[in-house]
């Protein structure tokens, strides 16, 4: 979902991609209605990735998501920012189709509010260290 929202939040200013250590090789139908229905945003070409497809690439910023992806993310070529937004993973969740879709409506808002935090960090002005420690911030927000 976040490859996605970030690209809708700040058009142009980042380029995002999403991958995973264990690609089920389709993009959950939930995440998908989630951000076409309740963020409006195309999702025509969502798709399920690795991560050892983006290997060679030197990315400024590394978020992850979920605990087990925090826990197994490769090195990174160059010195990118890395930093962990735990959340819980809406796939795994249990219950009704109507609480699993509760459950990724939350995750969705929750990595929406963050995005929106994280592109209006003065990336430009700010010292490495500083924003390293923002952007790590960011993670430990609690949504209200």
């Amino acid at each position: 979902m976040a490859e996605h929202m970030i690209r809708e939040i700040a058009p142009g200013r980042f380029e995002s991609f999403s991958a995973g250590s264990s690609p089920k090789g389709t993009v959950h139908p939930m995440a998908l209605q989630v951000l076409k229905n309740l963020h409006r945003i195309d999702i025509s070409n969502a798709r399920s990735k690795s991560w050892t497809e983006f290997k060679d690439v030197k990315f400024d910023f590394v978020i992850t998501l979920c605990d087990n992806a925090r826990e197994s993310c490769p090195v990174w070529p160059g010195q990118p920012i890395v930093a962990h937004w735990g959340l819980p993973d809406p796939a795994a969740a249990e219950g009704t189709d109507l609480e699993r879709m509760s459950q990724f409506s939350e995750v969705g808002r929750q990595i929406r509010r963050r995005l929106d935090l994280f592109s209006s960090l003065p990336i430009e002005k700010l010292e490495w260290v500083r924003l390293e420690k923002e952007v790590k911030d960011i993670g430990q927000i609690e949504n209200k």
